[in-house]
């Protein structure tokens, strides 16, 4: 089968990916050419009755939970819809800020209804990629042949409506899937027609076994990162030294800001080296900035570039001083006894576990399931739904006798006993009257009614809302 791109999008209730759910699902396939083949997939999913769903999002997309009920299906026919489509042969999975949302959305998703989060992604010739850092790389590096819409502050905006609108694309209904979709498609066309050999590097170190060849430990030669962490003023790039493998993460490599002269960290032991990473915004002043250490996540289609394709005139414009970044790359580099200690301390900081997530729905990433029990979730999967009850699953992992009532009780709520109703009941009644959950919901209808919420929709969501039993 020849290689294809799927491009898609989400809409959803929240703007979490980890926590949310899922309203609007749609996907359209390309060749690499991008010439688009078959027709798109347009599917909404049905909210299920354990979450209050966030005003914002509602005003953003036009979509009510009523709508999403009507028009939906359930969230294990709805993932397994998508999965699909992902799992075609062959198959590139990209979008437009995708990986920090959309390919989040779908492995908590796909977790959920007991799938492998993960081997769409990697299986029979198959990859995922997102443009928006091209984007960003294209703005700070190769302008040319693209407009570029501004903020209030004068720098680039990389918004996906406002980049369409500068450049004359058709994008008639914004926070519609589809038409993201769409607009996604044309403007990496765009890119690809004005800056073919950019597309084009980009699209190909997509893969982390490329990436991972453009990192060198041995000689740490600089790179230039794209990262939405740094200012537009700056073009969101900066210069990095790669230090060592994250010693939790291995597909995760750390690495040092050169914009910082390492002088102010290189002395700092392990613990008070990670106070100074992960320093909370509020207690950044004076004499107390943040180190700029960060992992770059070599699976997450991270887009590095040899620093040498920013010219100084492009340096100068984004007031990246290039000289600057090359003392303190040798101010670390100097002493090779010296700097396997720095990079000891570096490791060691980042040594320590998080603390750990204690619900089953967030749980996702406390490690892989055993192949027994990938076997019961696969029969779990093709089981009768009224039998799922009955029978008594020899689980391996302590994650997955509560994934599966939540999972019986959002797919298939009228298979529940009296008893087990009774359980999910007061199970979504805590989690919805919880104070996060009320809190963050009431804070969100007031800045909806704030920014003109529309009438039909805010009576929809009271409607909805009191429907949960609030």
């Amino acid at each position: 089968m020849a290689n294809t791109i799927f491009w898609y999008d989400f809409e959803t209730f929240s703007s979490d990916p980890k926590a949310g759910r899922a309203a609007q699902f749609a996907g359209l396939r390309t060749d690499e050419n991008l010439n688009i083949v078959g027709d798109p997939l347009v599917i909404y999913c049905k909210p299920s009755n354990d979450f209050l769903p966030d005003p914002i999002a509602c005003h953003i997309t036009g979509i009510t939970p009523q709508e999403a009920d009507s028009k939906g299906m359930i969230e294990a026919q709805f993932i397994k819809t998508i999965l699909k489509e992902f799992s075609a042969p062959n198959t590139c999975v990209s979008g437009y800020n995708n990986i920090r949302f959309d390919d989040e959305l779908t492995r908590q998703l796909l977790y959920r209804n007991f799938f492998d989060p993960y081997e769409h992604e990697y299986k029979n010739g198959n990859s995922r990629w997102d443009i928006i850092d091209m984007v960003r790389l294209c703005a700070a590096t190769r302008p040319e042949g693209i407009e570029w819409p501004k903020k209030d502050d004068g720098y680039v905006s990389f918004r996906l409506d406002q980049l369409t609108t500068k450049n004359g694309i058709e994008h008639d209904s914004a926070h519609d899937a589809l038409s993201d979709v769409k607009a996604t498609i044309e403007l990496a066309r765009l890119i690809k027609t004005s800056q073919p050999k950019l597309y084009d590097y980009c699209y190909s170190i997509r893969s982390k076994s490329v990436v991972n060849k453009i990192i060198n430990f041995e000689t740490r030669r600089p790179f230039l990162l794209v990262s939405p962490s740094v200012s537009s003023r700056h073009g969101c790039l900066s210069l990095m030294v790669p230090l060592c493998l994250h010693p939790r993460l291995p597909n995760t490599v750390l690495a040092a800001d050169l914009r910082q002269n390492p002088k102010m960290w290189i002395g700092l032991g392990p613990k008070e080296l990670r106070e100074r990473i992960f320093l909370p915004r509020s207690k950044i002043g004076p004499g107390t900035d943040r180190v700029l250490i960060r992992g770059v996540a070599l699976n997450k289609c991270p887009v590095i570039v040899n620093f040498d394709v920013l010219d100084g005139g492009r340096a100068l414009d984004l007031d990246i001083d290039i000289e600057t970044s090359r003392k303190n790359w040798e101010t670390l580099m100097e002493d090779a006894k010296k700097l396997r200690h720095i990079i000891n301390n570096v490791s060691q900081s980042f040594s320590s576990e998080p603390k750990g997530e204690t619900d089953p729905d967030l749980m996702i990433y406390d490690g892989f399931f055993t192949k027994p029990d990938k076997q019961l979730m696969a029969t779990i999967r093709e089981a009768d739904p009224a039998d799922l009850n009955r029978f008594d699953f020899p689980f391996r992992d302590r994650r997955l006798k509560e994934m599966l009532f939540r999972y019986r009780a959002r797919n298939y709520l009228q298979t529940l006993s009296p008893e087990e109703l009774m359980l999910w009941n007061d199970f979504r009644m805590r989690r919805i009257n919880s104070d996060d959950s009320r809190d963050q919901y009431n804070k969100s209808l007031l800045e909806a009614v704030s920014v003109g919420i529309s009438n039909d929709i805010l009576e929809n969501l009271e409607k909805y809302v009191l429907g949960l039993g609030v």
